[in-house]
């Protein structure tokens, strides 16, 4: 059985929203896309590396899952890129149809934490999110994630989307299993959350 393993750029006040670009996701009236370029980092791309050598497919969203399709695929040759156009795609949606344009693109129906905890049971390989507030707060309240690879900027943006709502959270003690910190000053920790 895989793991869920959950890879995101974090502000100090928890905002995950749109770290890569500019015009990234823009709801909510979101004006502060790209945040995360400032503190980019050779060690990033080793933790990156790392989750992407072994057994792994990509778990996405549709937000997710569409962006990465529109952008990928169009990139200059190069490992990550590659990487992605090779692995297997697994779309939790409940409003894309197939076919899906992307290669090795499933589409996982219906309700999105049935569809994963089922998808665990089926597969060997680890379910890798990049991202995905939607999807891995859909996640979260069944216990579907298994670890959380946090890459906290020492940035506060004061508003967007976080990784952790403010409401419907329960007291949870996550175990630190890894951290590092990069030159930039990005703390890179993986979180392992409780099992109940």
């Amino acid at each position: 059985m895989g793991k869920v393993i959950v890879i995101v750029h974090l502000t100090l006040d928890g905002v995950m929203q749109a770290p890569g670009h500019p015009d990234e996701d823009p709801r909510d009236g979101f004006q502060h896309g790209g945040w995360a370029n400032r503190g980019q980092d050779p060690a990033m791309q080793e933790v990156m590396g790392a989750h992407m050598s072994s057994a792994w497919s990509l778990l996405a969203g549709r937000t997710t899952y569409e962006r990465f399709a529109d952008y990928w695929p169009k990139q200059e040759p190069n490992p990550f890129t590659e990487a992605l156009n090779r692995v297997q795609k697994y779309v939790a949606s409940t409003t894309l149809t197939e076919p899906l344009p992307w290669q090795n693109s499933t589409l996982l129906k219906g309700d999105a934490a049935d569809a994963v905890a089922r998808l665990k049971e089926e597969v060997e390989e680890n379910l890798v999110v990049f991202g995905g507030g939607v999807l891995v707060r859909s996640l979260m309240p069944r216990d579907l994630v298994d670890e959380y690879v946090l890459l906290t900027h020492p940035l506060v943006l004061g508003s967007g989307r976080r990784l952790f709502p403010d409401s419907g959270s329960t007291l949870s003690t996550f175990h630190l299993a890894d951290s590092t910190t990069t030159d930039t000053g990005v703390i890179i920790t993986t979180y392992q959350p409780p099992k109940t």
